[in-house]
């Protein structure tokens, strides 16, 4: 069984949103709440018994749930009140545009150093590096040995590596 939750959000949304403002929530958390409630009724539709009956009362149920943990999440936030000289004398620990520009720089290079390697080199690095693959998984997908996987994959950081410190003498 199926619901039409277009149906279900158009006659029921701003009933939900009552529904949390009267326990406490402002307008736009309860907004925020309801959406996130239909988003939760989605994966339910037809793939369990939850609410076949009355999709109403799960949505609301959900809705419950929802401002319970929101509520808990709230009680566990501190807030600080900072003048605006305590705000501005907090660090900005976000990296500077040359190490920006530089990583991008980097990760160019290595993707151009990728490129020029060949096919079966660069797979078995992709797929041990960036697949998250153990060798032996690797090699058994390429159909080698573990040996010689092992040395495609070094020889793949070796050429990486001299691309790297190339750029940067």
């Amino acid at each position: 069984m199926s619901w039409d939750l277009n149906g279900l959000f158009r006659r029921h949304a701003k009933e939900v949103v009552r529904f949390l403002c009267r326990r406490g929530m402002n307008r736009e958390t309860a907004h925020d709440l309801t959406q996130d409630a239909f988003v939760r009724l989605l994966s339910y539709n037809g793939r369990s018994d939850r609410g076949q009956g009355n999709p109403r009362a799960l949505l609301f149920h959900v809705a419950r749930n929802l401002s319970i943990d929101f509520y808990r999440r709230e009680r566990l936030v501190q807030y600080a009140d900072l003048t605006d000289e305590e705000f501005l004398a907090i660090p900005d620990l976000s990296p500077s545009v040359e190490t920006i520009v530089y990583d991008q720089q980097r990760l160019a290079i290595t993707a151009a150093a990728l490129a020029e390697l060949p096919e079966r080199t660069r797979l078995a690095f992709e797929l041990h590096r960036l697949g998250d693959m153990t060798i032996n998984e690797v090699a058994e997908q390429l159909e080698l040995s573990s040996t010689r996987t092992w040395a495609l994959i070094r020889e793949a950081y070796h050429h990486i590596r001299q691309r790297l410190q190339a750029a940067t003498d």
